[in-house]
């Protein structure tokens, strides 16, 4: 996406790249669709708004967080695919850390769980699976990231190897409190320190693009973890703020200021965005599975022909059927935590059809963020008083469908702002802040423009009544 010095978006360009599934619980891309889809989509909306790349002020950059690639130093070219941040191969190892007792020493000083969605088993991984990658790792000639630090590298034609303070903060490596990379937790996790990419703040100058991608050298001013960057696209930056991003799959953020709050909720603790060697902290709910499930409806059953149909067939569900999809096609993430827990619906009847599984599917986002709410609130004073309002983004979103049901179950009012592509927009305010161009964070905040507010509508016995049935479905859910 293009936006100007307004923060106004001015084109954009998109593509689908394929996903891989290798074996059950594995999921990968591959390096060169990702890096070919940016530079293609780059290309075609500088092309749209008939802008050349001289007249761009700067580049963010913002991506999948714990999506993890190992490439080669002198050739750039990636060891084995990218590891994919719903990929569940190192659940054993992460399960014999957690027995070996290191939980506590982990969360102390990530505020993660150990757990397979993050990025230090996936390196490990490569580097044991890879024949000669531990060795040449062990010898500098590998370098190490998430998919942000490999395009990085790759735009600055191998001369840059960073990573902001989001997204290391999700690699299961970082000291959160201290900002740079835990030489026990390297240790732990067998990760060497030589491939690891420098840690900077989420708006700094992170280099110049190659001249020969666009026809001028563009600097890279920003970048940030999708999420946190839809934290700063939602103008979420007094503490108490809360925002979820409902994309593959949803996460819920809520800004805690330079409070690193460690939840005793099971949620995560997370470093919201680092400007001027701040950092300010959030608290985080993860749930693997969100647009994924309508993708799987359209994918998988075929029962769909495109996810835009999904509230609109939902909403002609008969209310007589009661059906719980319980999505943990890749596990349970947030406030569960089961990496071996497999989807399942439950309530069949004979009367179940394609608008009961839909109205399940986009229920079940819903019930999950309703399961975070109450974690949250649990682990932070603060966010009990007043009134709780969710920003909300991501492609989800513009069904208005999805969005009531979530208002009425949360019994809280839910905002759905102008701006739906919030994480582009923050990685273009971090980049736009950097290059001057953009105001201070008072003055983005000042610019958030609301679309529509959802209100509860449900009755209280209601939405109990559906809370309690998606509660004890997951109970028969998980694994343990």
């Amino acid at each position: 996406m293009l936006f100007d010095a307004k923060g106004r978006s001015v084109a954009s360009a998109q593509q689908e790249f394929p996903q891989i599934f290798p074996a059950s619980g594995w999921v990968e891309h591959d390096p060169e669709a990702i890096w070919a889809s940016v530079v293609a989509t780059c290309k075609a909306c500088l092309v749209k708004a008939g802008v050349e790349a001289a007249q761009v002020a700067g580049i963010g950059i913002t991506n999948q967080r714990e999506t993890t690639l190992v490439w080669d130093r002198a050739t750039g070219k990636a060891t084995y695919n990218a590891i994919v941040w719903q990929d569940r191969r190192t659940a054993d190892l992460c399960a014999q850390l957690t027995r070996d007792g290191h939980t506590v020493e982990v969360q102390a000083r990530t505020g993660l769980r150990i757990d397979s969605y993050f990025s230090a088993t996936k390196i490990a991984w490569i580097l044991d699976h890879v024949p000669g990658a531990r060795a040449d790792a062990e010898a500098g000639k590998l370098a190490f990231g998430t998919v942000d630090s490999f395009l990085l590298w790759r735009l600055t034609g191998g001369r840059v190897h960073a990573t902001d303070a989001t997204n290391a903060s999700r690699t299961n490596l970082l000291n959160i409190h201290t900002g740079d990379w835990s030489d026990e937790l390297l240790k732990l996790f067998q990760v060497p320190r030589s491939g690891l990419p420098e840690v900077k703040d989420s708006a700094a100058p992170f280099g110049v693009t190659d001249p020969s991608l666009f026809g001028a050298a563009i600097p890279v001013l920003g970048i940030a973890g999708d999420q946190q960057a839809a934290l700063v696209g939602q103008a979420c930056f007094k503490p108490g703020m809360l925002k979820s991003t409902y994309g593959t799959g949803c996460f819920a953020l809520l800004n805690t200021g330079d409070q690193g709050v460690i939840s005793r909720n099971r949620l995560l603790t997370t470093i919201a965005y680092q400007l001027d060697g701040k950092r300010t902290y959030a608290l985080e709910g993860s749930i693997f599975i969100a647009g994924a499930a309508v993708q799987w409806l359209r994918d998988g059953l075929q029962i769909i022909a495109s996810a835009s149909e999904t509230g609109a067939l939902a909403a002609t569900a008969s209310d007589e059927e009661d059906v719980y999809l319980v999505p943990a096609f890749v596990g349970l993430g947030a406030p569960y935590w089961d990496s071996n827990a497999r989807g399942a619906i439950y309530g069949l009847t004979r009367g179940t059809g394609r608008a009961e599984l839909a109205r399940a599917a986009l229920e079940a986002v819903a019930y999950q963020t309703r399961d975070l709410l109450e974690a949250m609130r649990g682990d932070w004073a603060d966010a009990q008083g007043g009134e709780t309002v969710l920003r909300v983004d991501g492609g989800m979103v513009a069904s208005d469908w999805t969005l009531q049901f979530l208002a009425d179950l949360l019994a809280a009012p839910v905002d759905r702002p102008v701006i739906l592509e919030t994480t582009a927009l923050g990685a273009a305010y971090l980049a736009g802040r950097q290059a001057g161009l953009y105001p201070d964070l008072d003055g983005f905040a000042g610019d958030w423009a609301l679309d529509r507010r959802f209100t509860p509508q449900m009755p209280e016995e209601v939405r109990a009544h559906k809370y309690a049935g998606w509660k004890d479905c997951v109970r028969r859910t998980l694994s343990a």
